[in-house]
């Protein structure tokens, strides 16, 4: 994994071509089950190196240990390439491998990712949806003062469980 990461943090097309080639396993895994499209998304590379990894069979549906998927990582990086190639591919935009339940829906509430969280419930997304401790994408919004996604899944602030969140 270290020449993947190499090749990554400096967002370098070229390299990762070449290591391709010369036979690099496109979905070798690091300490915790994560991929080498992870360390993509978390570096922030282009969509050029991005999309180099899907041509050449990275699993767009792969998770980690705790059960984070891909698509959670493009939600909490706000990768919209990789976010919308998943929809794309007919994620099922509810599912969760975690064990506590978290959803997509939740994770882009926590991020305050907007966009994300309209392009979610589009697809399907269960907004009432909650996780093992009972919290909703609301609560989780609510709790990060996300005002824009709040707004975007209904939230009244004039209701009397709601006083005292997100001024």
């Amino acid at each position: 994994m270290n020449t993947w990461m190499d090749i990554l943090k400096n967002n370098n097309f070229i390299a990762a071509k070449q290591y391709i080639k010369n036979g690099a396993n496109i979905n070798e895994e690091g300490e915790g089950g994560e991929s080498v499209l992870v360390h993509a998304i978390r570096h922030r590379c282009d969509e050029e190196l991005l999309q180099l990894l899907l041509e050449n069979g990275a699993d767009i549906f792969n998770f980690d240990d705790e059960g984070v998927s891909i698509f959670d990582i493009a939600i909490t990086y706000d990768n919209l390439f990789m976010f919308n190639h998943i929809i794309e591919a007919g994620i099922n935009v509810n599912q969760t491998k975690r064990k506590s339940g978290f959803t997509p829906l939740m994770c882009a509430a926590c991020y305050g990712r907007a966009e994300i969280t309209t392009i979610l419930l589009e697809h399907g997304a269960d907004k009432n949806c909650t996780d093992l401790r009972g919290f909703s994408a609301l609560d989780f919004a609510r709790k990060m003062n996300k005002k824009s996604v709040l707004k975007i899944l209904g939230f009244d602030k004039e209701l009397p469980q709601n006083r005292g969140y997100a001024k």
